[in-house]
């Protein structure tokens, strides 16, 4: 059945809908298999978990793919393992790069690092300069890449002429959504080419699983699977079967972070121990327009500036007792962090100062627990410090 027609929901409890026989099991078994039977002589596909075409990976590869409104999906390993083959699929050594400079610091240790290794040039664009992203162009440049919303601070960019930039000029946009979720922003319908997730947040949503995905055409796609079976990126058939478990609930959770990171910013913005607060659903946010008009939910991840710095945030994490200190996100369980220390640390003071991420920052990603007992927990800490 074609999942055009259904809902976001239907098509994260559901994937592609068929029709299945008497006594089918509700919930797909774990095909805790490397390998599969193969027929003497045929020339059918080989079944091989590490070629990623095992039955838990290839479910869903499909969910996702329906939720996107993609022609087709790969899970990897990791969302870093993600990138890295994302790229890979369209990039060659000698080929040139655009990446915006607001990134997650360990995508932007990949590209500065690892793709130089390879070949592969990249250059930082600061996305607030939009006329930057063509001054910066090259006869070599084949891909372009942004977050949206991005990590920490959750600004939001405006696709549609970034599209138009690379549809002119025969390049590829590349879109982490990782923060976002198909729930919430679905990037190939405002003209992205390729979507990169970190399955390891909102996708599996219960810190229990390492896993990213790329979404895009049946060619990509197949591109990133050659990769795949050469570089070892593939999901293990249990950590798949979490995703799957974890992407039933999706939208429901969406919902319920959404509505939480909103009560939240609301309340400890009023705080006189906080500077600032970034959340797209602020109107204090300087993306808050294009929000409402492009995304579907501002997500669950707010940004506290603590008034006096470092020191006054370490007080505040120390006083939390309901929120825990780590530093993912995604999960049910409401978690806080300081990006200095942990997916900023790579860059300089200034680096994440233009970021908007002083010393002070602290990233909080909302749960889905009592909205009221998440914002007690933030103001007994804030005016305990």
């Amino acid at each position: 059945m074609n999942t055009a027609g259904l809902g976001m929901s239907t098509r994260a409890v559901h994937g592609p809908v068929v029709r299945r026989a008497p006594r089918s099991p509700i919930t797909n078994p774990i095909f805790q298999s490397s390998t599969f039977l193969n027929q003497v002589g045929s020339t059918d596909e080989v079944l091989y978990t590490r070629y990623g075409n095992n039955p838990n990976q290839v479910e869903i590869a499909q969910r996702l793919a329906a939720m996107e409104g993609a022609d087709s999906a790969i899970f990897l390993a990791s969302g870093m393992g993600a990138t890295a083959l994302a790229h890979l699929a369209v990039l060659q050594p000698g080929d040139h790069l655009l990446a915006t400079s607001w990134i997650y610091g360990g995508t932007r240790t990949l590209f500065s690092r690892e793709f130089q290794r390879l070949g592969i040039d990249v250059t930082f664009v600061d996305p607030s300069t939009p006329r930057e992203w063509r001054r910066r162009m090259r006869k070599s440049t084949r891909a372009l890449f942004v977050e949206t919303p991005t990590n920490p601070v959750a600004r939001v960019l405006d696709l549609e002429p970034l599209a138009n930039l690379c549809g002119v000029n025969g390049m590829t946009l590349i879109v982490d959504s990782t923060f976002a979720s198909p729930v919430n922003f679905r990037p190939l319908e405002h003209g992205a080419d390729i979507v990169i997730h970190s399955a390891t947040k909102y996708l599996n949503g219960h810190s229990d699983v390492i896993a990213g995905a790329v979404v895009s055409s049946t060619d990509v796609i197949e591109e990133v699977r050659r990769l795949l079976k050469s570089w070892g990126q593939a999901i293990d058939p249990h950590a798949a079967w979490l995703v799957e478990r974890g992407m039933k609930t999706l939208a429901v959770r969406m919902a319920r972070h959404n509505s939480n990171a909103l009560a939240l910013a609301q309340a400890v913005s009023e705080h006189p121990k906080v500077g600032a607060v970034t959340y797209p659903g602020l109107e204090t946010h300087p993306d808050h327009d294009l929000a409402r008009e492009v995304l579907d939910g501002y997500g669950g991840i707010v940004g506290i500036q603590v008034r006096g710095g470092a020191r006054a945030a370490g007080r505040v994490l120390r006083r939390l007792r309901l929120a825990r200190h780590a530093p993912s996100l995604g999960g049910v369980e409401t978690l806080v962090s300081e990006p200095r220390v942990t997916s900023h640390a790579g860059l300089s003071v200034k680096e994440r100062r233009a970021q908007g991420v002083p010393d002070g920052f602290i990233r909080v990603s909302v749960g889905i627990e009592d909205v009221d007992d998440v914002i007690a927990d933030f103001m007994r800490a804030l005016s305990a410090s």
